[in-house]
């Protein structure tokens, strides 16, 4: 159960990304260095804390022995997750945005069988017949069903341009972040803590931010001290805070494939959390009775997960 609350506490501190990086784009912010200057800010507040705990040095001789493991899947869990969330931004409100990224609840699910080590050297069909959490993939297709409820309205409202930037960038992400994740508590083992995992994940991925902001600057140059301001604040919030508490979380329970799925589906949590900073930060437009059943779905869902998850 202390799983499930650490899951459902970052997710609050998750949603504080949805409302600052829309307030951010609604005043002419770049999606570029939204998505950079998080991971840049970042950076000196999990070395201080790594290095106060006296883990640096075998963090460092982790990222040493394994770099392109560290590398490739940092990328995938931190980069391809954050930058297509960032850009879509641009095409929905917070709460839209963050609902459309619950598809990851699903993607956790379905990514289970790759990860069992039951069934290796098994073939692929007996790998998912065994492996696949079908309670747990049936409670992530209800939260699914009312993320199709929430967009319904939303579609009549868009053309194809805004539904292809607003929608398939989300989910790029929704399937990065779980997989990004799931590879690094492989390759860290019970080795290296969550502090540790998250710092590495950061600095593996700076090539990859690096990239990113060397194209920002040369198409739209610096970002304005208010959108640095920010950043930092999300930094804070749900880089380092947010992230903590959910490895922390998935930590727990690494051993357990449908508690895992559990703790990853308390992150619909950021729905409600989305909604009530876009109304109450940025005076945005109420959701609609279609919207707001499809969050009832989703929250509903969010809670049967978590009971079952507790339960196995």
């Amino acid at each position: 159960m202390k799983s499930i609350l650490l899951g459902i506490l970052a997710s609050f501190f998750f949603a504080v990304t949805f409302v600052l990086n829309r307030a951010m784009d609604l005043s002419g912010g770049s999606w570029v260095w939204s998505a950079v200057l998080r991971y840049f800010f970042m950076l000196p507040f999990l070395v201080i804390i790594v290095m106060t705990r006296g883990n640096l040095k075998p963090l460092l001789s982790a990222l040493h022995s394994r770099p392109l493991a560290w590398l490739g899947w940092s990328t995938v869990g931190f980069g391809l997750f954050y930058a297509p969330l960032c850009f879509a931004a641009a095409y929905g409100p917070a709460w839209l945005v963050a609902s459309m990224w619950q598809i990851t609840i699903v993607a956790g699910s379905l990514l289970v069988p790759f990860f069992a080590k039951e069934t290796a050297g098994k073939s692929w069909f007996h790998k998912i017949g065994s492996t696949l959490p079908l309670r747990g993939l049936a409670l992530s297709l209800l939260i699914l069903m009312g993320v199709v409820l929430i967009q319904i309205q939303q579609a009549r409202t868009l053309n194809g341009k805004d539904i292809f930037y607003g929608v398939f960038p989300v989910l790029l992400a929704a399937f990065a972040y779980p997989l990004g994740n799931r590879k690094m508590m492989e390759v860290c083992g019970d080795d290296i803590d969550t502090f540790q995992r998250v710092l590495g994940m950061t600095l593996a991925s700076l090539p990859f931010w690096f990239v990113l902001s060397a194209l920002g600057m040369a198409e739209i140059g610096l970002p304005s001290l208010n959108q640095a301001s920010q950043s930092l604040i999300v930094a804070l919030s749900s880089g380092v805070i947010a992230t903590t508490l959910f490895f922390s979380a998935t930590d727990m329970v690494k051993g357990d494939v449908h508690k895992l799925a559990a703790v990853e589906a308390t992150q619909s949590g950021e729905v409600i959390f989305a909604l009530l900073g876009e109304l109450i930060i940025l005076h945005g437009a109420y959701p609609t009775l279609w919207s707001l059943a499809g969050m009832g779905l989703v929250i509903l869902g969010m809670i049967l997960h978590s009971v079952c998850g507790s339960e196995n």
